[in-house]
């Protein structure tokens, strides 16, 4: 008993974050938060809305957890995550499973890498608040 004591202290004290690493994910937070502020500069945030209207056209963009749907330089929607599809940010492909034919909160998306075709995490969709100028 004592030794699955031990294994499961040290199990868990593997994965708790090091200093240098607690500071560089609030680095990468503070990046993400000041790149979200500068994408929807102009814009004022409106009402929430649970679908993006079906076939809309629109560029995606993830700053940390949430994910920004930019339909042209006057709307965007923006969609908070739990976090899972931040890999957009690096160019990984979103692939939305819904049962309609437009993105609605509560979807879950996958990321895929471009070239390899491999998952590389996944999300539920939230919520999108509307941004227009």
């Amino acid at each position: 008993m004592r030794t699955l004591l031990l294994l499961s202290v040290v199990a868990l004290g593997g994965c708790a974050m090091t200093p240098q690493e607690r500071a560089a994910a609030a680095d990468r937070a503070a990046r993400d938060q000041s790149e979200l502020q500068r994408s929807l500069a102009g814009l004022t945030p409106g009402e929430t809305t649970d679908c993006l209207p079906s076939r809309q056209q629109s560029s995606l963009k993830a700053y940390g957890d949430k994910l920004v749907y930019r339909v042209s330089p006057r709307l965007a929607y923006v969609s908070n995550t739990a976090g899972g599809c931040e890999n957009v940010a690096r160019g990984d492909i979103l692939v939305t499973r819904s049962n309609q034919d437009r993105v609605c909160r509560g979807d879950i998306a996958t990321t895929v890498d471009q070239t390899s075709r491999i998952p590389t995490g996944s999300c539920a969709i939230g919520s999108f608040t509307v941004w227009r100028k």
